[in-house]
């Protein structure tokens, strides 16, 4: 190569040099600016994401949080709950607005036999575990009854206590007029129990269909003596006097409540076993006489 060609050379590739690198660095400088540009428009993508997901997950929660109950809440429940279900009730209605507690008391076999026969209601209150199993046998509880209270008995007698009983074996006394829930309800297994484990005959002057009616019995005078729930003795204030007997220790009810399976107002029925198990109903239930779960 002549000395002019590699001059020649020299130049073109001198001017190509400086030419090359610049490209090189203005190719580099808009890789870099797209790059920084790729990554705050991803970072932008990603923030815009998380925030529509925490708004959504936020309004998501709201709306939870925010779900109204509404409608009527039917409640089938032992006699002796009527006083404390009657309070919790009115709690509920005023906690919920729009929503309306309505009750059935009785004898927990009656109300589980209507229950089994069809009759509609959302949530069952028993007073003993005996009376629930016609319902959960039927299949007509859902999920597992769940025990919220105990009750122990006691023997009403009239105010004052004039025939000075003392004992479950002074209710023997044949110048005594004596009452006993029916056999078949839950007070009345109970007191039977109670007369077994004492080794006690008592025969009553009748039988009653729930602790309520030989409650009244006593308060009318219409009877001596009844052997009932502590909570309802406690409930008919200075109507009657209350005796205790060790014997009780050994017939204490469980009550269990459940959601029914054909409930037309799940939710609320829901809501209000949820206010029963709860602090605020436990003391309720506790102030009316009630022994905890």
């Amino acid at each position: 190569m002549t000395r002019s060609a590699r001059r020649t050379r020299r130049v073109l590739g001198g001017r190509r040099a400086p030419g090359g690198h610049r490209g090189r660095r203005m190719l580099t400088a808009a890789g870099a600016s797209a790059a920084a540009l790729l990554a705050l428009t991803a970072c932008s993508s990603s923030d815009d994401s998380a925030s529509g997901s925490d708004t959504s997950s936020s309004a998501s929660a709201s709306a939870s949080g925010s779900a109204k109950l509404s409608g009527t809440v039917t409640v089938f429940a032992a006699a002796s709950l009527k006083e404390s279900f009657t309070t919790l009730g009115a709690d509920f209605e005023k906690a919920h607005p729009g929503t309306k507690v309505t009750f059935s008391f009785g004898g927990s076999d009656s109300l589980a036999a209507s229950i089994t026969g069809g009759a509609p209601a959302d949530v069952f209150a028993s007073a003993s575990p005996k009376t629930m199993k016609i319902v959960t046998d039927a299949g007509d509880a859902e999920g597992t009854p769940a025990t919220f209270v105990r009750n122990e008995l006691e023997i009403a007698t009239l105010p004052g206590n004039p025939d000075k009983i003392a004992s479950l074996k002074d209710l023997t006394d044949p110048g005594l007029k004596v009452v006993l829930c029916d056999k078949e309800v839950p007070c009345g297994a109970a007191a039977q129990k109670a007369l077994d484990a004492s080794g006690i005959k008592l025969t009553p002057v009748s039988y009653e269909q729930d602790v309520k009616a030989a409650l009244t019995k006593v308060e009318l005078k219409e009877a001596d003596a009844a052997v009932v729930y502590k909570t309802d003795v406690h409930a008919a204030g200075d109507k009657v006097e209350g005796v205790n007997f060790p014997e009780s220790a050994d017939a204490i009810n469980d009550y269990p409540i459940t959601l029914l399976k054909d409930a037309q107002n799940a939710d609320a029925a829901q809501a209000f076993i949820a206010l029963v198990q709860s602090p605020e109903g436990q003391k309720v239930l506790s102030e009316a006489g009630f022994l905890k779960p």
